[in-house]
């Protein structure tokens, strides 16, 4: 299967293109520059410019955001309003673009963040009315909404409400983690929080099954994706067995404060996360990466 993929030089869509092609797809990477993989096509592509030319691609997988580094939510920093137009009417354009060119299926990289304000402890299921309250959500929940047009007029799509996401560092990119760790190390106090993650490799098998399933499969549109439950306190206790580093630990939060997605939809795929088994493995990789600076 052709699929071209946006966002492959971010860290999700690093992992999402390494999967696609090792799963035997050829994969056009469309941005500003070329992706890290060898294996894949390149076309240029800014979401503040025109649309590329799709024709060809029978899968899109729509991965990029243009925000400020290290930020999704409040990613627009003190821009909104460029924010919104790259972010928005460039997501429009492109679909626009997929339409026109007969690209049969689009995949959107969505977020968590369309659910918004629910309280703490909310089971987050896709029937759920959303209520962003951030601009990012916001633009991920109206990105979904043209989607669910297109798929009115026929074409077959699908959002993916991801969670935060994990992973094996990225050549050049700093990990999710890089500051919480460098705080660990430095003996600086770490605000205790608790949060739903999936490994990356999960996303993105994630994204490859609902890019090949039977179009009724991926219908309704929108499918949640998350796994673990992690504690501040957990993660750290782990990188301190990884690094040798003893500073103390924050305390441990309230799994409660956690608003927990179901994945049923997902799993009648067959998706199936790996859980915490790639975790210790994922650490391993940046604390080695890492420079532990101990008070």
């Amino acid at each position: 299967m052709r699929i071209a993929v946006t966002g492959a030089t971010g860290f999700v869509g690093h992992h999402v293109v390494a999967h696609l092609i090792g799963s035997g797809h050829e994969v056009t990477t469309l941005g500003r520059r070329p992706s890290r993989h060898e294996a894949a096509g390149f076309a240029p592509f800014d979401l503040d410019g025109p649309a590329p030319d799709l024709r060809g691609h029978e899968v899109l997988v729509h991965a990029a955001l243009s925000h400020v580094p290290g930020r999704y939510r409040g990613g627009e920093g003190d821009a909104p309003e460029a924010f919104l137009r790259r972010n928005l009417d460039g997501t429009i354009r492109l679909f626009g673009a997929a339409r026109d060119h007969g690209v049969a299926r689009i995949v959107l990289l969505s977020s968590r963040a369309v659910y918004g304000d629910y309280p703490p402890g909310t089971i987050l299921h896709e029937g759920l009315a959303p209520r962003p309250d951030t601009l990012y959500g916001q633009v991920k929940l109206r990105a979904e909404e043209e989607l669910l047009r297109l798929a009115s007029a026929g074409m077959a799509v699908a959002s993916l409400r991801a969670t935060g996401v994990f992973g094996p560092p990225v050549p050049g990119l700093e990990h999710k983690w890089a500051r919480l760790f460098d705080d660990y190390f430095g003996g600086r106090p770490v605000t205790p929080r608790v949060a739903s993650e999936v490994h990356s490799a999960d996303l993105a098998e994630a994204v490859r099954l609902v890019a090949v399933a039977p179009p009724d499969a991926v219908e309704p549109a929108l499918f949640n994706v998350t796994d673990l439950v992690l504690d501040r306190r957990d993660l750290l206790a782990a990188v301190s067995t990884l690094s040798g580093v003893q500073t103390p630990l924050p305390p441990r939060s309230d799994p409660g404060l956690v608003s927990v997605m179901t994945t049923d939809r997902l799993r009648r795929l067959g998706w199936t996360p790996s859980g915490a088994r790639r975790l210790r493995d994922v650490l391993a990789g940046m604390v080695s990466g890492a420079r532990p600076r101990p008070a």
